[in-house]
């Protein structure tokens, strides 16, 4: 039985391009670009749901970028959220919709089903992702997942999640916590500060965004073709 999903939220810039480029000309009204970060995400929920732009009864797909936290995923791999913990509140675990998550799986190739932290900060190093992967049992890594599942809940949503693992779990990224404001934006001088201070890890993330950007354009073509309706 197929499904309808009523709207796609993305993390704004590189990857909410990514899947409209997807998608094609019915991005337009179906694919909103969500804030980085939790506490700018519930607030922009909130906001889509006042307008009436968010509704009970929805079908919601919340895609983007994440980071693995064990080496069995490796960059550009394609996940789909079995439940989502929070780093800030760990004993909360949410589960996405399981039907809405069955019915992504048979429109991919062998994605993998994972448990997924949310963070209330980029994680950088690979120590301290597979310090997180022991004490959360989790296998990767984002700042929105959580958040997105609990918002939406309340609002009465049903909600699943796919990811593309950007970043492996045994090489560190560039430091780049300061480069994300208050708001969950990109701030390019700080983000290019943080490139410019670690060359080696940066080109490895530059390198593995690319690579994950791809593939989520293809997964989203994938599931929706050029018409997500």
């Amino acid at each position: 039985m197929g499904q309808r999903i009523d709207l796609i939220l993305v993390p704004q810039g590189a990857e909410y391009q990514a899947v409209c480029r997807g998608i094609g000309r019915a991005a337009a009204g179906i694919v909103l670009p969500i804030p980085i970060g939790s506490a700018p995400l519930r607030q922009y929920l909130h906001a889509q749901q006042k307008v009436g732009r968010i509704v009970a009864g929805q079908k919601l797909l919340v895609m983007g970028l994440c980071g693995g936290l064990i080496p069995r995923y490796a960059i550009a791999d394609v996940v789909l959220y079995r439940e989502c913990v929070d780093r800030t509140h760990p004993a909360s675990v949410l589960p996405c919709d399981t039907a809405l998550t069955d019915w992504l799986h048979t429109k991919l190739t062998t994605p993998a089903l994972v448990r997924a932290l949310t963070s209330d900060r980029l994680v950088s190093s690979a120590q301290e992702k597979h310090q997180l992967a022991q004490d959360y049992a989790a296998d990767v890594v984002d700042m929105e997942g959580f958040a997105a599942l609990d918002s939406l809940y309340q609002l009465g949503a049903t909600v699943a999640m796919l990811r593309v693992v950007s970043d492996n779990a045994q090489h560190d990224l560039p430091n780049l916590a300061n480069a994300i404001d208050q708001d969950g934006a990109l701030q390019p001088l700080p983000l290019a500060w943080g490139m410019v201070k670690q060359p080696i890890a940066a080109a490895r993330l530059v390198y593995g965004s690319l690579k994950s950007l791809n593939r989520l354009q293809r997964a989203t073509t994938a599931i929706f073709g050029t018409n997500p309706r």
